[in-house]
């Protein structure tokens, strides 16, 4: 293990780290995605109610800092990994089984989705964070930006094979069926980031005995005090706000605009997320991607934002069109662009976890975390809510989808203008002994 340490993290390592973040994103898939689907237009139930229990989910990440500072003090983060990969498993089966009572049991079945939803967020929080720290201190900080770039390929990879996967076995649809599928994919995933993360960390020394470790409030302040840090922090939160505000009417729209049945608006979101790893893809293997060049990494990112905004176009004209307009490839074009900027901003962010030395990663991964926890949580329900005050006030609904998607582009844009200013990444101040 000490060779291990000494070197970093090396490739088959980092890409088993790449299959928890692919048992992440398949599970989270169910509770924002086809969850979504199936409360909204088979049960027919408001659009605000699924959109405010994926908000509430998000509300549950604001402490990822707090976890990425628990594990940051530890001699392992595994365990952390570990314990919230199993409260988010469990979380799935409860909110699938919350959905298929709630028409019957009103009041029973919300509050079992509130505690399905909360231990989803609770289980992303403590694994998706602690993942990322590890991945910032155990690999060598030249891989750190493709190593970032590679585990949530790897996360996207596995959001859209299972959303492909699920849409077909889902049909013909039945409660039945969704419980038993669901129910699989929260075990298999489950079983696949355990055994990724067995053995994948070499453990890190514990602090010496006596020694105080600094103040969580003082250790935040410290990071909001880096002008990169804070600047990026705020990139991260827009773009978020931008892509997340689709998130959660992407299905409905697809479903009562132009008519897809279940397994095809889930298979939709399958193709948007195939396009997301299409664009990585296309930027990490073009060539620089992972240079030090970070001008050239930020314009891949103001372009990745223009272009995201330029698809939601799209979509704005696909809500007054309807049937007819080319739906799945305006969806692959937005996820694509998604991609685009990402790649390039995972590749900063996995740069600036390790700027302010060891021992921070944790801390800096859930400040950036919890940023998106609260773009998506406000992005997802504004953007469910705002098609319900839409339709009900203009008594259109292609009109109120149309403006929803209007304002998600004008947020790309701001985005592409915060990231064309955000400086570059400085390395670590001090790596001798550092196992990075």
């Amino acid at each position: 293990m000490k060779g291990v340490a000494a070197q970093g993290l090396g490739w088959p390592g980092i890409v088993r780290l790449g299959l928890v973040q692919s048992a992440i994103g398949a599970i989270v898939m169910l509770g924002t995605s086809l969850l979504n689907r199936v409360m909204v237009v088979e049960y027919a139930i408001p659009a605000s109610l699924p959109a405010g229990l994926v908000a509430w989910h998000y509300a549950i990440q604001l402490s990822r800092p707090r976890w990425g500072h628990g594990s940051d003090a530890g001699a392992r983060r595994t365990p952390w990994i570990a314990a919230g990969m199993a409260a988010l498993a469990l979380g799935a089966v409860l909110a699938v089984d919350a959905t298929l009572i709630m028409t019957t049991r009103p009041i029973a079945g919300p509050l079992l989705a509130v505690l399905g939803f909360s231990l989803i967020g609770a289980g992303v929080g403590a694994a998706g964070t602690s993942l990322l720290a590890l991945l910032a201190s155990e690999v060598a900080p030249e891989r750190r930006p493709a190593a970032a770039a590679m585990t949530w390929i790897m996360m996207i990879a596995g959001i859209a094979i299972t959303a492909g996967i699920v849409g077909q076995l889902i049909e013909p649809f039945t409660p039945q069926r969704l419980s038993t599928v669901a129910s699989s994919v929260a075990l298999i995933a489950l079983v696949v980031a355990l055994v990724a993360i067995w053995g994948a960390e070499p453990e890190r020394p514990l602090p010496v005995h006596g020694t105080i470790p600094t103040p969580f409030a003082v250790v935040l302040n410290e990071i909001w005090a880096d002008e990169r840090a804070r600047r990026f922090t705020i990139f991260v939160f827009v773009s978020m706000l931008a892509y997340s505000a689709q998130d959660l009417i992407l299905e409905p729209f697809a479903g009562l605009r132009f008519g897809f049945s279940p397994g095809a608006s889930t298979s939709l979101s399958g193709y948007q997320h195939g396009g997301v790893l299409a664009g990585m893809i296309l930027v990490g293997v073009g060539g620089n991607a992972f240079s030090a060049k970070a001008g050239w990494m930020r314009g891949w990112t103001v372009g990745g934002c223009l272009g995201s905004a330029l698809a939601l176009a799209g979509l704005v004209i696909a809500a007054r069109t309807g049937p007819g307009w080319p739906l799945t490839a305006n969806v692959v074009a937005l996820g694509f662009f998604n991609g685009v900027f990402a790649v390039a901003a995972i590749g900063s962010m996995m740069g600036l976890a390790g700027a302010d030395g060891p021992g921070r990663e944790g801390v800096r991964m859930g400040v950036w975390g919890a940023a998106q926890a609260i773009a998506f949580g406000a992005g997802g329900f504004l953007g469910a809510a705002g098609v319900d005050v839409g339709r009900r006030l203009l008594g259109d609904a292609p009109t109120a989808f149309a403006l929803v998607f209007g304002v998600e582009a004008t947020l790309f844009i701001v985005a592409a203008s915060i990231a064309a200013r955000i400086g570059s990444a400085a390395r670590p101040r001090n790596l001798t002994g550092v196992t990075a």
